[in-house]
């Protein structure tokens, strides 16, 4: 009897054992974030990046009530940065906002120390926004279709910029001088603002940049704008056609901002992450900021944006394809 007695305790607390053991998942799920929150941003601080993740981590810590925490670690196009996430522990306390380089240098280096697919999980895309393509007002072209005639009729003579090799600039009008039929000569540069500074100066006829970074020099009359890359006209643009009204259909890039955590993050993590992403895109404070740095305010789901990914990374391949960069 005794015996028997004993033998029902013990299984008593063995299942009160089992019990909670099966419990402490979802208790470290709830918990969650219990620390601070690493962000990992691949590129120097006062880039497009950079404030979007410094925004948006504002907007999350007075949110949930834990400090995410912006961390520069530029370089190697991004590459370097995204090494580190890659190879952080995936438990849901360092996370990556980046942008198109994250698919890009997928097709555009020959090795990469990560897998751009495989070694990460899409959280939610934060923000987009078009490029602009923009000229020297000497330029006898008005709109992109005025260009597209002066480019076939002088063809090579026209030269293009562009932040530097296999940017998002340099793929986009390769992707432009595909679907027209043109021939133009791609000069690269270090970086958007010398390559305004040529633009400005005449040195080359066109080039694609950001609305934000492109904006001062075409209100001052500096800088022509002849079209918007996206699928629909820019706010802070909007009596600029997009490459689409202008006689190229279908065409849409853009320069977008997302969270990725490493590969094996726990699903109810990402999915409470991207939910309180989703909230804090639409607080109108948040918003009002984004718009100043003349991007649209997202937060997609996880499979919304794990979907985007998959279309940019065709489009991008396509693009480096044409254009014949690479970087061994």
């Amino acid at each position: 009897m005794a015996d028997g007695s004993m033998s029902r305790r013990g299984l008593g607390r063995l299942a009160a054992t089992a019990l909670a053991g099966m419990a402490l998942p979802a208790i470290a799920q709830e918990a969650w974030p219990a620390r601070p929150v690493r962000v990992v941003v691949p590129f120097a601080a006062g880039g497009g990046a950079d404030l979007v993740a410094r925004a948006v981590s504002q907007r999350l810590t007075a949110q949930v009530g834990q400090q995410f925490v912006v961390d520069n670690r530029g370089g190697g196009a991004g590459n370097i940065g995204t090494d580190v996430v890659a190879k952080s522990p995936p438990d849901g306390y360092t996370l990556l906002i980046t942008g198109p380089s994250h698919v890009i240098n997928a097709h555009l280096f020959s090795r990469l120390s990560f897998d751009p697919r495989r070694d990460f999980t899409p959280v939610s895309l934060l923000t987009s926004a078009p490029y602009v393509l923009v000229a020297n007002p000497e330029l006898p072209a008005r709109n992109l279709q005025e260009l597209l005639a002066l480019a076939r009729a002088r063809p090579g003579a026209l030269s293009y910029g562009s932040a530097g090799n296999g940017t998002a600039g340099h793929l986009a009008m390769e992707l432009i001088k595909a679907a027209a039929g043109i021939d133009m000569v791609h000069v690269p540069y270090r970086g958007s603002p010398p390559l305004l500074t040529d633009l400005m100066a005449g040195r080359v006829a066109v080039g694609f940049d950001n609305v934000l970074s492109s904006a001062p020099g075409i209100e001052a009359g500096r800088l022509r704008a002849l079209a918007v890359s996206g699928d629909r006209r820019a706010p802070a643009l909007p009596q600029v056609p997009t490459v689409a009204e202008s006689g190229l259909p279908g065409f849409d890039v853009k320069v977008w901002q997302g969270a990725l955590f490493p590969a094996g993050v726990d699903a109810a993590i990402v999915n409470r992450l991207a939910g309180e992403m989703r909230t804090a895109m639409q607080a109108p404070e948040l918003q009002a900021r984004l718009r100043e740095l003349g991007v649209e305010a997202i937060g997609s789901d996880a499979a919304a944006f794990a979907a985007f990914l998959e279309a940019d990374d065709r489009r991008w391949g396509e693009g480096v394809r044409r254009s014949g960069a690479r970087v061994d």
